[in-house]
């Protein structure tokens, strides 16, 4: 999908304006001097229906690349995480603020058949239709793939669940965590996390510092360089076969072996060793680790409400442009008249009989 958007995005900027052209609020496409710092995506258009992480994560992505994202809400309650702590910085909860950056948010009641028109027409005018919700749902309201391809054939609908659009378990959400019970992934590793953006939101924007999870490999147990000259020659440990066989007594040895010096320590040991290593991290020492700095995966902006935070980076570079300051995670409904206004041509009056009758909810900037 990113390749096939990529290809709009320049589309765009070479000022043309292919498929259904003449829809009122299109795109202008203008041209850029310093091709150098474009960003991939400038110019394309998501709208964003998803909530809590795989979804909003996704989409934060598609910002980073230039993307501009439309995230849709619920009047007075939106994306489910913006409740989720503690922590919270204030009233803002860190997991919303770790994966919702450059997003603008317009509060939107789509169980109101005006509100259910708004998402059609912002639908005519993007590129991108994304969504997580349970297969059937976003089809009851006339949200689903039939209806915004029949009124925006050329949108990609991207719509992620847990299971599947079809199936015994299609109808079951889906989170992370049940995804790794149900593959059987839990059962090798017990709990782990599978993704790590919130935890590290978590320490970045609350110094909230992460628990230890553990992990081990049920397959290999590697030959340490630790100095034990004993265990060359035992028969016990001659081969990684014998080795995963006789594995309990063989961790005994060298946690014990390696309890006898700091981390710090055997990491020098270990440096040009040719042996793939590293340290236990805890949040903390992640984020001050020095490729962690060289890389710039710390991102910085200042929050209307709670002033300046910080939230992890994007991990993914690219040769000719750079990332430029990123806008902050939206306030619920920050940007619904302006996007009513601006990008729907909708007048004041019409804008505010939507707002008296809670079709949908402006929030105001202090």
């Amino acid at each position: 999908m990113l390749a096939t958007l990529a290809r709009v995005a320049t589309v765009r900027r070479s000022g043309l304006r292919p498929g259904p052209g003449s829809r009122r609020g299109l795109w202008t496409g203008r041209p850029q001097a310093d091709t150098d710092n474009v960003k991939p995506l400038e110019g394309v258009k998501i709208l964003d229906l998803t909530r809590v992480l795989a979804g909003p994560f996704a989409t934060m992505n598609l910002g980073d690349l230039g993307a501009e994202v439309i995230k849709v809400e619920r009047p007075g309650a939106g994306d489910d995480t913006r409740t989720w702590g503690p922590p919270f910085v204030g009233t803002e909860s860190t997991y919303f603020l770790s994966v919702n950056r450059n997003k603008k948010s317009i509060a939107v009641n789509i169980k109101d058949p005006n509100g259910v028109k708004i998402i059609k027409e912002l639908a005519a005018i993007c590129d991108v239709f994304v969504e997580n919700y349970v297969p059937g749902k976003l089809s009851a309201l006339g949200l689903g793939y039939a209806d915004i391809d029949r009124i925006a054939p050329h949108v990609v609908y991207c719509s992620i669940t847990g299971y599947g659009q079809t199936g015994p378990l299609s109808q079951r959400a889906g989170y992370d965590a049940v995804a790794s019970a149900v593959s059987g992934l839990m059962h090798i590793t017990g709990p782990e996390v599978a993704c790590l953006t919130q935890v590290a939101g978590n320490y970045l924007i609350a110094r909230k510092e992460a628990k230890r999870w553990g992990t081990a490999h049920g397959s290999i147990v590697p030959y340490q360089i630790l100095n034990l000259p004993e265990l060359i020659d035992d028969c016990k440990y001659k081969t990684n076969h014998l080795r995963v066989q006789n594995r309990k007594e063989l961790i005994r040895i060298l946690s014990a072996r390696f309890e006898e010096a700091m981390t710090s320590e055997w990491l020098h040991r270990f440096e040009g060793s040719g042996v793939p290593y590293g340290p236990i991290n805890n949040m903390k020492n992640v984020f001050a680790e020095p490729q962690v700095l060289h890389n710039d995966l710390i991102m910085e902006m200042k929050h209307p409400t709670v002033g300046k935070i910080s939230v992890p980076g994007p991990a993914v570079r690219y040769s000719k442009f750079k990332m430029s300051e990123a806008r902050p995670p939206p306030l619920l409904g920050q940007h619904t008249t302006y996007i009513l206004k601006e990008v729907l041509r909708y007048d004041d009056r019409a804008i505010g009989e939507l707002l008296s009758t809670g079709v949908v909810t402006q929030h105001e900037v202090e």
